[in-house]
């Protein structure tokens, strides 16, 4: 039957030859399909004076393309001439949508198959993630070319299964560039790049020349190596095949130069650009903005006068990078319609910056959502420590038909691991194995991290068995979980099962054995790492300081503030604050000079400072730098005051540290912690006013603890307040403390009294309680080597020559008016070995052996554990005026400049 066509379609189909007319309509039916107008094409179908295969085939295949899937199956019925074309086209919809069982279901019904209609089965088993499927029906193919080949590798590379795509690669006979393409890109997604450089190597060896698209990922390849020469070769073989001019490859070479670090090669490229698009742009604003120079990055924004959504969009997220939320927020309301992408910049940026509240409300008035809108506010919850929250934001998302990111999974672990979540964990393991998602690398260390966080040790180890690939990251979320639980052994033996170390585990490493009190394992580390060519960073080099100042030893400080300036790290604020540290806990007044040289400053470097001033000394210059930051505009905070007032406690200034105490809370609305009030304890016992002292602890609104107590103990006894001290002990006693410093301080007052059942009684409660005295020790560094001495030492290797050199000194200051105070010697032992004993106090076996073993005139640091006795500080003053030296020492309680016979605390501690 011979259809007549409508008016509105006779001018398209006039051509007198009804085939003409018939490969028109036909054209017209895809046409109309691609443009989504599926109406008419359907009409047009419905109108045509003949129709053949070819326009059935146009339409089911023009549904199909805009997901109407159950008209594709009515039109599909309802043709009676079905060939292998048509059956194909539904199976590729189904499997597209989706419906996988149904796909399955036409893929068995077929009459006849090709080869094209194994492959439409085969992506449909890769789109929707079931690889074992696809892998089956591959070898089960009678016939194959080079497009199955590329199906079964794509479904290996999504799921970061390089190692079976490698084995089907090595396997083709005949590769064309899309084989080429999945494997480069494959291994790039995994972070693999020396592999991905690999197989462009042998890419270029075979003689397939690279395409837009090979170079460009090749590109990524360099940049992931941090290979600027590689890349450099890559922009000499794209002049060579004309692709320099190309936008795209010409943007990656300019991505390339800004990633690894090349910012002045990035511009005059970028200037040199004959063809420049938005994604170049937008890839030069985001490199000045990462390089610290905001303002080029604003001037060069403002030069294009088009300013697109991508551009204004990577604008919005380099003023948050900034912290200029304002500014961010100004663009964001100049545009009229945001597309998804820029919503995602603003929330993102809002909870960078810690403001949740904003990014929220962005969050839910957003027209639509996908998958990275969800991840980047799940982020930004658990990010800000609000892990809660961001684990029922990712709950939510399995209400939405929004399958979530790899980072929403990695950020909800994340939550998990940190509030000891593991049942939780183990739900989303369970889910992230259902998404099939377990075998990327992002998500697998996530769940590793989780794991071992969470001390469920069993199943970190089956995570990492069960990971095909095992990258660097992979071993650092291991090493992380395991030092955050104290499990530092653990932690060092997965390091040394590393075969590559990378910056990112010798700074977990380093970190946790500084945090675990392992200073000298830490620094040993550092330099083995330095001996690699490895080049530490700001946060590593700041933990390493940290260890220095903790140990004191100023030598190996000064040789890292040497290597700082060398990294060019010395304008790196965190660094600078650890740098200023370092120097006043190692008794070195160079922090100050580091503080005076710092181009920024922020509430640390003013704590820092002002801290380190009280603790060594300098009570009336700590003040001044309180006074100075005032008027710099800066508002003290806890930590503040507590050097203030420990600067008035150390420097006797009674009246002030009331000031300063009173205007805690008046004029800034702090209330005072316990540790201001111990301050204030310390400050008025010292000073002598313990009853007063007494009485502050007594009304005080917060609860006392044994560390104030124990500050009015020992403030009673250099006063000789023995009812006080009585009191204080049976406090303490009924406390439960096991500090052993109360029991021997007040054993000591008992005993200088003569009270020796007293002294009995204590000494058995230490016994019934468990409690050990603490033994005196005392370090010095010299020579770069670490040298400890316990009181009454008698095995280090020079100990007859330091005892040698002490008795000549102890003979020779006797003639100088030196009474040694045997008050400070053991109770417990003969009148006539008291003297003796106090001869061998670690600091003073220290002393002697730095006087021995450095040259004449330097300066002597000895470090003490716990507070040194009034003998040992007199007798140092005689060391340092006879050897003309100075002697800095620090113990548990402040530092002594000792120089000419003179200390710093003015005998004052």
């Amino acid at each position: 039957m011979i259809r007549r066509c409508p008016r509105s379609l006779r001018c398209f189909c006039s051509i007198p030859s009804p085939q003409n007319i018939l490969f028109q309509c036909n054209k017209r039916i895809r046409e109309l399909g691609q443009l989504g107008r599926i109406e008419e094409a359907r009409q047009l179908l419905d109108t045509m004076p003949h129709t053949d295969t070819v326009s059935w085939n146009s339409m089911i295949s023009s549904y199909v393309q805009n997901n109407c899937i159950q008209d594709a199956k009515l039109l599909f019925d309802a043709f009676e001439y079905k060939n292998v074309r048509t059956w194909t086209i539904l199976l590729s919809g189904y499997a597209k949508a989706g419906f996988l069982g149904e796909a399955e279901g036409m893929f068995r019904a077929m009459p006849e198959r090709n080869v094209v209609s194994w492959n439409a089965m085969l992506s449909g088993y890769v789109q929707n993630g079931d690889i074992r499927k696809a892998r089956k029906l591959f070898e089960e193919m009678p016939e194959r070319n080079v497009s199955s080949w590329n199906s079964l590798i794509t479904g290996y590379s999504r799921g970061g299964l390089m190692k079976e795509a490698r084995e089907l690669f090595d396997r083709m006979r005949v590769r064309n560039c899309v084989s080429w393409m999945l494997m480069i890109s494959g291994y790039v997604e995994i972070y693999e790049f020396g592999e991905a450089w690999g197989v462009f190597l042998m890419m270029m060896r075979s003689g397939m020349r690279p395409n837009q698209a090979i170079l460009a990922v090749g590109l990524s390849a360099t940049m992931g190596l941090n290979n600027l020469d590689l890349a450099k070769s890559l922009r000499t073989l794209a002049i060579k095949t004309s692709y320099e001019k190309d936008v795209v490859v010409g943007t990656a070479i300019l991505n390339a130069y800004a990633r690894n670090g090349k910012l002045e090669s990035a511009i005059k490229f970028f200037e040199a650009m004959t063809v420049r698009n938005e994604y170049a742009w937008t890839t030069m604003i985001a490199a000045f903005s990462r390089f610290g120079r905001l303002d080029d990055a604003i001037a060069l924004y403002e030069l294009d006068t088009e300013k697109g959504v991508a551009l204004r969009t990577t604008m919005i997220t380099a003023y948050m990078d900034w912290a200029r939320t304002d500014d961010a927020k100004s663009i964001f309301s100049e545009l009229v319609d945001p597309n998804i992408i820029t919503w995602n910049a603003m929330v993102s940026g809002y909870a960078q910056n810690g403001m949740l509240e904003e990014a929220y409300c962005i969050f839910l008035q957003m027209p639509i959502k996908n998958a990275a809108s969800w991840a980047a506010m799940v982020a930004g919850f658990v990010q800000n420590g609000n892990d809660e929250e961001g684990l029922r934001l990712f709950s939510e998302i399995q209400k939405t038909r929004i399958t979530p990111s790899h980072s929403s999974y990695a950020s909800a672990l994340s939550a998990c691991a940190k509030i000891r979540e593991v049942q939780m964990g183990k739900q989303i393991h369970s889910l992230i194995i259902k998404m099939r998602c377990q075998w990327n690398s992002y998500v697998a260390n996530s769940l590793l991290y989780m794991y071992a966080k969470c001390q469920e040790m069993g199943d970190a180890c089956q995570v990492l068995n069960a990971m095909r690939i095992k990258h660097a990251d992979t071993w650092s979320s291991l090493m992380s979980g395991l030092s955050e639980n104290q499990l530092l052994n653990e932690a060092h033996n997965t390091f040394d099962k590393m075969p590559i170390h990378d910056l990112v585990s010798w700074t977990i490493i380093i970190s946790a054995h500084v945090q675990s009190g392992n200073e000298e394992i830490a620094l040993q580390l550092f330099f083995d790492m330095l001996s690699t060519g490895v080049k530490p960073e700001a946060c590593v080099v700041a933990s390493l300081l940290t260890a220095c100042g903790s140990m004191g030893v100023i030598k190996v400080g000064e040789q890292i503030h040497s290597l700082i300036l060398k990294l060019g790290l010395s304008s790196c604020l965190s660094v600078c604050n650890a740098l200023i540290t370092m120097y006043f806990k190692c008794g070195s007044l160079c922090g100050l000079c580091v503080f005076e040289e710092m181009p920024e400053r922020d509430i640390i470097s003013w704590n820092a400072v002002l801290v380190g001033a009280a603790q060594n000394g300098l009570g009336r210059e700590a003040i001044k730098i309180f006074k100075q930051m005032e008027t710099a505009g800066y508002q003290p905070n806890e930590i503040t005051f507590t050097g203030v007032l420990c600067a008035c406690s150390h420097g006797e200034l009674v009246d002030e540290g009331w000031a300063y105490f009173i205007s805690m809370s008046q004029d800034h609305g702090i209330i005072p912690s316990i540790q201001h009030y111990t301050c204030m304890v310390d400050l008025l016992g010292r000073a002598g006013q313990l009853l007063e002292a007494e009485a502050l602890i007594t009304n005080m609104p917060v609860e006392a603890d044994c560390v104030i107590w124990e500050v009015l103990l020992a403030a009673s006894r250099i006063h000789q307040h023995i009812e006080l001290s009585e009191r204080v002990g049976e406090r303490l006693f009924q406390i439960g403390t096991k500090n052993s410093g109360t029991y021997i301080v007040l054993s000591n007052v008992y005993a200088s009294q003569g009270l020796w059942g007293k002294v009995a009684e204590i000494r058995e409660l230490m016994r019934y309680r468990g409690v050990t005295r603490e033994q005196g020790v005392s370090w010095i560094q010299i020579k770069n080597k670490l040298h400890r001495f316990l009181t009454g030492d008698k095995k280090h290797e020079d100990i007859e020559e330091i005892c040698l050199a002490l008795k000549e000194f102890c003979e020779r200051f006797k003639a100088s008016d030196y009474v040694p105070d045997v008050n400070f010697a053991r109770h417990d032992v003969e009148e006539g070995e008291k003297e003796n004993e106090l001869l061998y106090h670690s600091e003073k076996l220290a002393v002697a052996y730095a006087v021995l073993r450095t040259p004449n005139g330097s300066p002597i640091h000895i470090m003490k554990n716990l507070r040194i006795c009034i003998d040992c500080h007199s007798f140092m003053k005689f060391v340092s005026k006879a050897t003309q030296r100075e002697i800095i020492i620090r113990d548990r309680s402040r530092f002594h400049h000792i120089q000419d016979g003179s200390c710093s605390c003015n005998d004052y501690w």
